[in-house]
């Protein structure tokens, strides 16, 4: 017989399970399946269906679970085999204004200097006097002793003009395009900036890096009528490959924040404060507008972007050792020591997660330095401050990145300047550089992303996909497909502090997926760019609808997937990819 203490408890049993018997039994607002669900986690990699609940996932499971818990009202749709994969995540892009001038075409990325000059020539003549003139250019016509200031002065004395590096980490300009700028020639460089193509002119003489350069380069946007059409249409292409989730380094994220009010967009978005340039004498400091109302459930701003180098398209990643190819000059790290370690300590003191450019090993080393000096481990292990590129980690310094923590976000397509590389660094030098799975190897959390911005296209996913399972020249540094879809989801939620949240498919995370047009763990290398997705859902929702989908009769839904053979995740030949890699990005010079 129950005593007044054990009916009580019984009761409360009774109500307890009842009511997860009722949650349990509540039915999803949409189940997809008969699939091949790729889930990301470690405990179960593929499933065969999902059930999604208001904006998160209710379950995953096999077709029979997912199916019993479609309601009358519940979406059924059949995947109909296709892979589904969590929404992609490029936590490191761009995307910049419209320009104010006329842009010239040079035909490619490493047009030579000769052509250069010809296309502004004809420019100068067929355009307007006063309009200003802008190319975009690589190292081979930068470096050429005929690409200079004067030379621009001689073809157009009168009209301003800009070429710029396709990095864009640097440009050459005429004596009209300084005056336009309000450039004074006795002004020194500002801080974290340079003058002269081998960055040691402490005069004004046309050629700009860095910080002396990104001042122009953002005075060279122009505001548009067109502008929100564009972020509009970038953002639905993303949504068309599957990216759920993108993280933009944004100069002006309050300008930022106007256009994504009034597109509303169905992706997640986070805003980067970005300071590519700074006062004269001190460095400027991010600023944090607030969110709208109407944006809160999708936007954030938060962290902060820093450059502490260059790029090794115009010799300004700081190096250790001099540049093979120019012994005269080791790039440049551009803050001293002081102000390296005055950016972590407010960033600790903000609590805003760090994320740093940083391309020659000299300029890693000198991080992990002020690092080291500002609390090491201990204070850093926990914040995850990011080096973004990473391609100066050399094995030395691996232990290092390790040991406090960093997170590396990686670009694939970087790769595909390998020749570029050995140029400029040696074959000893270019073997180690730009590691790949040797950080994942050595535990770092490595996440893929695109940079794509101004002077680079939105760049495929699926392009870098294959960069990084078949990396050119250096097969032991691959990832398997599996591996590189995991740092393009699971782990970029980590990078951005978000895990919780979003990376991978499970029970209560965001229902954030794409159904894609094919298998990307099965296609060749080479098909592997053809990628799109059918369906993108965001938090519940279909941000994008190719209409290959259909809902599915009840009875179908039952029904079970035709067998499929297992997948194969591993690199099957590392080099495949390289040709194909050539002909995609053209190697600068």
């Amino acid at each position: 017989m129950l005593t007044t203490h054990s009916r009580a408890l019984f009761l409360v049993l009774v109500v307890c399970a009842m009511s997860l018997a009722q949650n349990t039994a509540k039915p999803a607002d949409i189940i997809l399946v008969k699939g091949r669900v790729f889930t990301a986690t470690d405990a179960h990699a593929y499933a065969e269906a999902i059930a999604i609940q208001g904006t998160r996932i209710q379950a995953i499971g096999t077709n029979q679970e997912i199916s019993a818990l479609a309601g009358p009202s519940t979406r059924r749709i059949d995947l109909a085999g296709n892979l589904v994969i969590p929404g992609l995540n490029d936590v490191h892009t761009h995307f910049g204004r419209d320009f104010q001038g006329v842009m010239l075409d040079f035909g490619g990325m490493e047009p030579p200097c000769a052509q250069v000059l010809e296309k502004v020539r004809q420019a100068v003549r067929q355009e307007p006097p006063g309009t200003l003139v802008e190319g975009m250019i690589g190292g081979v016509a930068f470096f050429d002793a005929g690409c200079t200031a004067s030379a621009l002065d001689r073809i157009a004395p009168s009209d301003p003009v800009v070429l710029w590096t396709w990095s864009p980490h640097a440009a050459i300009l005429n004596q009209a395009a300084a005056r336009k700028f309000g450039i004074h020639a006795n002004d020194p460089p500002p801080l974290a900036g340079w003058f002269g193509k081998d960055m040691k002119a402490q005069k004004w003489d046309g050629v700009v890096h860095q910080g002396a350069w990104f001042r122009i380069f953002q005075a060279l946007m122009a505001d548009r009528a067109g502008e929100q059409a564009r972020l509009s249409s970038y953002l639905q292409r993303e949504a068309q490959w599957g990216v759920t989730s993108l993280t933009i380094m944004e100069v002006e994220p309050e300008r930022r924040l106007q256009l994504l009010q009034a597109i509303q967009p169905a992706l997640r978005i986070r805003l980067v404060p970005f300071l590519p340039y700074q006062d004269q004498n001190r460095r400027r400091q991010p600023h944090y507008p607030p969110v709208p109302s109407a944006l809160a459930d999708r936007v954030t701003v938060s962290g902060v972007k820093w450059l502490l180098d260059g790029s090794p398209i115009e010799r300004s990643a700081g190096m250790r050792e001099p540049y093979t190819d120019d012994p005269s000059t080791s790039g440049k790290v551009d803050f001293p020591p002081a102000e390296i370690r005055a950016i972590l300590q407010e960033a600790q003191q903000r609590h805003a997660q760090p994320m740093l450019h940083a391309v020659g090993d000299k300029t890693t080393q000198a991080l992990l330095d002020q690092m080291d000096a500002t609390g090491g481990a201990a204070a850093w292990s926990q914040r995850r401050l990011r080096i973004e590129h990473g391609d100066g980690i050399m094995p030395d310094l691996i232990p290092r990145v390790k040991k406090l923590g960093i997170i590396v976000v990686e670009n694939p397509s970087h790769f595909a300047l390998a020749d570029l590389f050995r140029r400029r660094f040696g074959p000893e030098r270019a073997a180690v550089l730009q590691p790949f799975r040797s950080l994942l190897s050595a535990g770092i959390p490595l996440a893929i992303a695109s940079d794509g911005g101004p002077g680079v296209p939105i760049l495929n996913p699926y392009l870098n996909i294959m960069f990084a399972a078949y990396y050119p020249g250096k097969p032991n540094e691959s990832l398997t497909r599996e591996q590189a879809v995991i740092a393009y989801t699971r782990t970029a939620a980590y990078a951005e502090c978000a895990e919780s949240e979003k990376g991978t498919l499970e029970p209560g995370k965001f229902a954030d997926l794409a159904v894609l047009s094919q298998d990307i763990f099965e296609v060749s290398p080479q098909a592997l760019p053809k990628t799109e997705s059918l369906l993108t859902i965001v938090g519940g929702k279909v941000a994008y609808n190719s209409g290959a989908l259909v809902p599915s009769s009840p009875e179908s839904v039952h029904a079970d997937p035709t067998p499929r053979e297992e997948a194969q995740s591993g690199p099957r030949n590392p080099h495949q990819g390289a040709a194909l890699i050539k002909k995609l990005l053209p190697a600068a010079k």
